[in-house]
């Protein structure tokens, strides 16, 4: 039987990370197409890909609502986590349901939606559609790990600040926000990941001269076939791990996940 369980879970990394290892052999091609197997191993591609003007462009503009994003719905969410955590909110369930509705519904289905109700009423311009969009999808994840974190705080730690004479306000920021301080963190780090990645709503989203990275990128293949998209994808897989993995060694991600 361990035999037998080794031997799946062998094949389920295989499964997992087999495909990024193809696509990472494939961006070392030395060829002038996107092939496997590669012709030859070079660097060049890996080269090319910061020589694009719009991969720059687009990357900053995905790194402005990423962190612009994180931020905001950790400022509406955290308060949301706290009232969820401490108090009987008035139909506290059904608030829950529509605050999870963009981790449940499909992303496409979110985008369209933010698009005909939000941007187009109010005429919002494409970072400020893109701001507004990652946000609103970011704050059930701030809402989760950061209640997560709070349902391992005790309540009497907080009571017995106040019972010494301090307030609600000073008693959540000297006592609750240093206890929770590592959800917090993990938050913001899977907030940042989940903007900076998203495809299916700021396909809606982005204008005439402004992109995100991942759409820029679906566009790019489009017209081009050269190894450059992979060796794209390949750095941002990376640096995605290396996220998850600093964050997980530091702060224990798995624990409010």
């Amino acid at each position: 039987m361990k035999l037998i369980g080794r031997t799946l879970l062998v094949a389920q990394l295989l499964f997992l990370i087999g495909p990024l290892l193809l696509l990472a052999l494939t961006a070392l091609s030395a060829g002038e197409t996107l092939e496997f197997p590669p012709d030859g191993l070079s660097l060049r591609w890996m080269a090319r890909v910061f020589e694009i003007e719009s991969f720059r462009a687009s990357f900053m503009t995905s790194l402005l609502v990423a962190v612009a994003s994180t931020v905001f719905s950790l400022l509406l969410g955290l308060p949301a986590a706290y009232a969820f955590s401490r108090y009987t909110v008035p139909f506290g369930e059904a608030i829950r349901l529509f605050l999870s509705s963009p981790i449940i519904v499909p992303g496409i289905v979110v985008g369209l939606a933010l698009l005909d109700f939000v941007v187009v009423p109010f005429a919002l311009d494409p970072i400020g559609a893109l701001l507004v969009a990652h946000t609103a999808l970011l704050i059930p994840y701030s809402v989760r790990v950061v209640g997560a974190s709070l349902a391992g705080l005790r309540v009497d730690i907080e009571e017995a600040a106040v019972l010494l004479g301090s307030t609600r306000l000073g008693a959540f920021r000297s006592v609750v926000l240093p206890n929770i301080q590592n959800g917090v963190m993990a938050a913001a780090v899977l907030g940042f990941i989940t903007s900076f990645n998203q495809v299916p709503v700021s396909l809606f989203l982005t204008g005439p001269g402004v992109s995100t990275l991942p759409i820029d990128m679906l566009a790019y293949v489009e017209a081009t076939f050269d190894p450059s998209m992979a060796a794209l994808s390949v750095m941002l897989a990376v640096l995605s791990l290396i996220i998850v993995f600093a964050t997980e060694r530091l702060l224990g991600l798995s624990k409010y996940v």
